[in-house]
């Protein structure tokens, strides 16, 4: 049977509570009722409400989907690289979610997606109006999967992360550290956001939607300078010991040539703790 609890707290649902996941429900845990679902649900924080469920298994959500849910976040990474992994945890998880919470009357559905729905490689600056024409199937499955969330009959918000990094996240950092990269100049542009930030980014739009505020159906979160990779790993190198470039080492980046624009973001009143990879890789290398 559904869970519910007689109270006024808002009541938030992430799906998908992994380190991002968790991050955002232990955000908003001072204010709201929050439910983090998972097929693991013991390396869920404490303070978060732990559902234990697959998402591939319908039946299993429907005994463990709240009732009464203000805001679903929609938060998922695939179980395998392959396009069946993705089309499973962008389309078919988010499909049956929405058919276990029913006429539930949401205030906001929040799906967490990525930059890499863009294939553009031209250094030119991409917005939420920009052509969307991935060039990989992981790209394609994640598009479907926004347009599962947009036509869920429920009012919903998209947001497109660019890579996201921190000290839960150190592996281009310890790359660099170790050799194994070495951009050409000029490098392809990249486009990077602390995971601090994402969660922050998250919970804010949360919050906006709990408090009745509008919002658009579409965010990019990056922070505020796309650099060129060279330039990055340039900058690591002055900043900490690193080993000279090993044979074989990563000459260019994975995702094209483009600088994402987070300006409909700032426009919302949502600020950056980390506005450049500067300030994020400090702290990080200060932390080693």
């Amino acid at each position: 049977m559904a869970m519910t609890e007689g109270t006024n707290t808002p009541r938030v649902l992430v799906a998908g509570c992994g380190k991002l996941g968790s991050a955002i429900a232990g955000l908003l845990t001072d204010s709201a009722t929050t439910f983090g679902l998972r097929r693991n649900p013991d390396r869920i924080p404490e303070g978060i409400h732990r559902l234990k469920a697959d998402l591939m298994h319908p039946e299993s959500l429907k005994e463990v989907v709240p009732a009464n849910l203000d805001v679903v976040i929609y938060c998922l990474t695939p179980a395998s690289y392959d396009e069946q992994g993705y089309r499973d945890a962008y389309v078919n998880g988010l499909a049956n979610l929405l058919a276990a919470l029913g006429d539930q009357p949401l205030k906001r559905l929040i799906f967490v997606s990525s930059t890499s729905v863009y294939s553009q490689d031209d250094d030119d600056w991409v917005d939420e109006n920009s052509p969307t024409q991935p060039s990989r199937f992981s790209g394609e499955q994640i598009l479907a999967g926004e347009r599962t969330a947009l036509e869920s009959g429920h009012p919903a918000t998209i947001v497109r992360f660019s890579g996201i990094y921190g000290p839960s996240r150190q592996r281009f950092l310890d790359e660099v550290i170790a050799g194994r990269m070495d951009p050409q100049s000029p490098a392809p542009f990249s486009n990077r956001i602390h995971e601090e930030d994402a969660a922050r980014a998250v919970e804010f739009l949360t919050r906006q939607a709990l408090a009745g505020e509008s919002l658009q159906d579409l965010y990019i979160a990056s922070d505020s300078e796309p650099v060129r990779l060279d330039e990055v790993v340039a900058w690591v190198r002055q900043q900490t010991p690193c080993a000279e470039p090993v044979e074989g080492a990563r000459k260019g980046g994975r995702a094209g040539s483009k600088r994402c624009s987070n300006q409909r973001l700032l426009g919302t009143g949502f600020r950056f703790h980390y506005p450049s990879f500067r300030d994020g890789y400090r702290d990080m290398i200060a932390n080693r």
